[in-house]
């Protein structure tokens, strides 16, 4: 009888053990989440300076910047994107705002992550300031509001109602090691900033960014990065040309040429980042001035007389500055579940 028990029992045991694995084996597992190729990247910031490639847009003073950039994710490692920008600015022609339209593709091949694509600046609201460039005098940019706008700054620089311009761009960031990444950047406009002289912007960065744990469990990240550019001009159109004693560049003055640098530390927490940067140009106080036509300058010294700045006058646009920015960077599919 103990026999025929203890064998029933096994047979129990063993069909149970059967039944429980058929029961795994055929359980399905959940399905995989949905694949959704769209995502929304927007953002704003504040910061003391505007500084683009180591010049002020915004006079030394504080700016304002938002962004807004729809994403399609064609596979995890291609993306398409267009976006709109705008910043607050203080340009030689009063516009009112910078307002920024780009688009393109982001491919990543292993440790390579490149960008590609096309950015237009645009600065709606500017006035024409050249009481020489009136309808028919040839001199390009001219129209009437440079006759009603012939009250130039006292430093005589001139300005184009329309400085809006655009650029192709060629990116490439490499991820060394997990903390490590450098990056190459070439951008080229045919007009740039609407000079009539072509632009062409090269520069190499580097970043680092630290552990995870350097702060425990705050959730603080923080990241050290700099760039080293050179931002190479051609010869302007006749509006901005100049005739004087040392030389005549009625036909338009050579932009000059320029290399620009900037080094910074980087506090992240969620979607924020506090960024605190130096940044500087090569450029002289007499080449900015005939670079940028700052109508804010007053600093007049002899010393900056040149062949493209005969005026005299010498601009601070492009010297070193520290800038301190404030941003806030959020994706709906990170940060709107």
């Amino acid at each position: 009888m103990k026999k025929l028990v203890l064998a029933a029992a096994v047979l129990a045991m063993t069909a149970g053990s059967a039944m429980s694995a058929d029961m795994y084996v055929k359980a399905k597992a959940p399905p995989p989440a949905p694949f959704d190729p769209w995502d929304l990247a927007f953002g704003a910031a504040v910061m003391n300076d505007y500084v683009f490639r180591g010049i002020t847009q915004s006079n030394h003073k504080p700016s304002v910047a938002v962004y807004f950039e729809p994403r399609y994710n064609v596979t995890k490692d291609l993306q398409l994107y267009a976006g709109i920008a705008g910043e607050s600015i203080s340009f030689p022609n009063r516009a009112a705002a910078e307002i920024d339209f780009y688009a393109g593709i982001r491919p990543t091949f292993g440790i390579f992550a490149f960008d590609f694509g096309a950015w237009g600046y645009l600065y709606p609201g500017g006035q024409c300031f050249n009481a020489a460039a009136f309808p028919g005098s040839g001199i390009p940019g001219s129209d009437a509001q440079c006759v009603l706008n012939g009250n130039l700054p006292l430093n005589g620089n001139v300005a184009k109602k329309n400085a809006s311009f655009f650029e192709v761009y060629g990116k490439v960031n490499i991820a060394v090691t997990d903390q490590f990444t450098i990056g190459v950047n070439e951008y080229y406009s045919p007009n740039f900033l609407n000079l009539g002289a072509w632009g062409n912007y090269a520069s190499i960065t580097g970043k680092w960014t630290a552990p995870s744990t350097t702060f425990g469990s705050s959730g603080v990240g923080m990241y050290v990065s700099g760039e080293f550019g050179r931002q190479w001009l051609g010869t302007s159109d006749a509006f901005y040309g100049v005739v004087s004693p040392l030389a005549n560049y009625a036909a338009g003055i050579p932009e000059p040429s320029y290399n620009t640098w900037n080094i910074g530390i980087g506090f992240t927490y969620k979607v924020f980042t506090l960024d605190i940067r130096y940044s500087d140009t090569d450029l002289s106080k007499a080449s900015c001035n005939a670079f940028t036509s700052d109508h804010t300058t007053t600093n007049f010294n002899p010393a900056f007389v040149t062949a493209i700045n005969p005026g005299g006058f010498g601009s601070n646009w492009c010297g070193a500055t520290g800038i301190v920015k404030l941003s806030a960077d959020l994706t709906a599919a990170s940060n709107l579940k």
